[in-house]
């Protein structure tokens, strides 16, 4: 192949243009395999996110799974009140907390912030099995430091997520990672007791085994995990490119909050996840002592560590359906109708409310139907799990995701699980009085669990409310992205700090690279725009001077 120019054959150009097209096919498959190890590098973070997470929930129903123990332990058998508040002073902490790790989560590095949380639930939970029997009161306050270590993973996880993937990949990955929270809390009625049983049914070394795994998320945290640029894959961007800039929060905080507060959707999306909290938070902490007592009310001869074996499973399997339910459902019918993540946390809340009433009502007569019932009810219950996540994520500019997560984890646990064990507690402790039979035990703590259907109800009636203005507050959001696109086009060109303290970008040219040893004489590589395809950005030809050339000659030019 030759290339004239102006009717004059010029073959040194013409070698020049073979040169290029080889480069560029060359580029091409060097940037397939780069994409390729971009993919393979967020399915890992996602993976060890999952592995987390898991641990996370591991924790917390694992003390459920114990509480008699503990309770015979720090001699408070008889008082529920005092053991609902394990659970309500660990949500408290975690949920005051939240907010400070939005705030930081918006504007730091986010991986080095999860790590030191987990650093310090680890070493919070392994030291709370060390206390003597007198010292309940420090039991309680190492539980709380335990939601502090928390909330600086729960509040940052999913935003990680939600800067790898978008569109329907990002509804799957969220829903893998909310498989966590039901497989976690399975394994921590199953786990717990289990280690305990063959440690001479001693609780501390049911509670050693999630630290002793956090010393190692710990490392996979910070050597694993990979962060990606703030918003970068909304803007056309390669979120794992230097290129990239990663446009973090200088806004206050203030300004933060009173932007959440426009966005309506997302209010009652709070106030229907936070009945979800309320109910899940009760029914999660007392549901293996309920059963417990109400199968020793029948006269059948049971153990605590075989009731939170069937607690256990039941949360697994009924978790697993009820999450890849959820994300299923929503996910089709939202090629039909827009609203379709909120209606579907509508029709699962309400629909959980007959079988949470059912399973209450005949857990003194008949043990097996009540399990049956345990297992539908959990399933519509964990059905809201993955289309809450999707939405607060696409509901919200990325810029101010942390913040949104860690306001409807304060919000949905103020007012949620914070107080339904305690309330639970206290309300069976007073309907029981001085009675102390197995059915004594079983039917207080049924009536005080009663309230959780009704609560239900009330949730999906604000899932209802949420879908009316879901719509118009997403397409806002993706508005306000599409311009932040525009805005920061010009910013491309710097290099991003890899500073802990400034997560942002820094002033600094890219420099122009190569992918020859005669680039000066063939092409010159720049970074990707926004507003050029990556093909297009690959390759700039230039002549044989390293000039670029003119119009006229490109209009003069032709190949023979």
């Amino acid at each position: 192949m030759s290339v004239a120019t102006n009717g004059v054959a010029n073959p040194k150009v013409g070698a020049q243009a073979e040169d290029v097209a080889e480069i560029t096919s060359q580029s091409d498959d060097n940037m397939i395999r780069v994409r390729r190890g971009n993919n393979v590098r967020a399915y890992v973070t996602v993976v060890v996110l999952f592995i987390i997470n898991l641990l996370n929930y591991m924790d917390r129903q694992t003390v459920a799974g114990l509480l008699n123990r503990i309770q015979a332990y720090f001699g408070i058998q008889d008082n529920n009140s005092a053991a609902g508040l394990l659970q309500t002073v660990f949500i408290c902490s975690y949920m005051i907390l939240a907010p400070v790790f939005g705030y930081l989560g918006d504007r730091y590095r986010r991986k080095y912030l999860m790590a030191a949380g987990i650093l310090v639930w680890s070493a919070t939970v392994f030291a709370s099995t060390l206390l003597s029997k007198d010292s309940f009161w420090w039991f309680l306050v190492l539980r709380g430091v335990v939601g502090i270590g928390e909330a600086s993973y729960s509040t940052i996880a999913p935003t990680v997520i939600a800067d790898l993937f978008t569109g329907d990949m990002r509804t799957r990955m969220l829903s893998f990672f909310y498989f966590a929270i039901p497989v976690g809390s399975g394994l921590g009625y199953i786990v717990g007791t289990e280690v305990a049983a063959v440690f001479d049914h001693q609780w501390q070394w049911g509670l050693r085994v999630t630290p002793i795994i956090g010393a190692v998320c710990v490392l996979m945290c910070i050597f694993v995990v990979h962060e990606p640029k703030r918003g970068a894959i909304e803007r056309g961007e390669n979120p794992h490119s230097v290129s990239a800039c990663d446009v973090h929060n200088t806004t206050s905080w203030w300004a933060d909050l009173k932007y959440l507060t426009t966005v309506k959707s997302f209010i009652w999306l709070n106030l229907g996840f936070t009945c979800v909290s309320f109910v899940t938070g009760a029914l999660a902490f007392w549901a293996p002592k309920f059963l417990l007592y109400a199968t020793k009310a029948q006269g059948i001869s049971v153990t605590e560590s075989e009731v939170s074996l069937k607690v256990g499973i039941i949360t697994c399997v009924a978790g697993i359906v009820g999450v890849w339910l959820g994300a299923e459902i929503a996910w089709r019918y939202r090629t039909r109708n827009r609203k379709a993540d909120a209606l579907v946390c509508a029709v699962a809340l309400i629909g959980s409310a007959p079988f949470l009433y059912g399973c209450l009502v005949l857990a003194s007569k008949n043990i097996k139907v009540t399990y049956a019932l345990v297992f539908f009810g959990e399933v519509l219950l964990f059905m809201n799990w993955a289309p809450v996540g999707d939405m607060v994520l696409y509901l919200i500019i990325p810029s101010r995701r942390s913040t949104a997560e860690a306001v409807q984890i304060l919000v949905s646990h103020l007012f949620g699980d914070a107080g339904s064990p305690w309330l639970v507690g206290e309300i069976s402790d007073r309907i029981r009085g001085e009675g102390n039979s197995d059915k004594d035990h079983a039917q207080s703590m049924e009536y005080s669990l009663l309230m959780s259907t009704f609560i239900s109800v009330i949730g999906g009636f604000c899932f209802i409310m949420c879908s009316i203005y879901l719509v118009n507050d997403r397409e806002k959001a993706e508005q306000f992205t599409r311009n932040e696109d525009d805005d920061t086009s010009s910013l491309l060109d710097t290099v991003p700090s890899d500073n802990f303290f400034q997560a942002g970008c820094e002033n600094g040219a890219v420099d122009s690279y190569s992918v020859d040893d005669n680039e000066d004489e063939l092409l010159d590589v720049d970074p990707v725009s926004p507003a050029m395809s990556e093909r297009e950005a690959l390759v700039v030809p230039v002549d044989v001077q390293g000039t670029p050339p003119t119009a006229d000659e490109e209009q003069n030019s032709q190949v023979v």
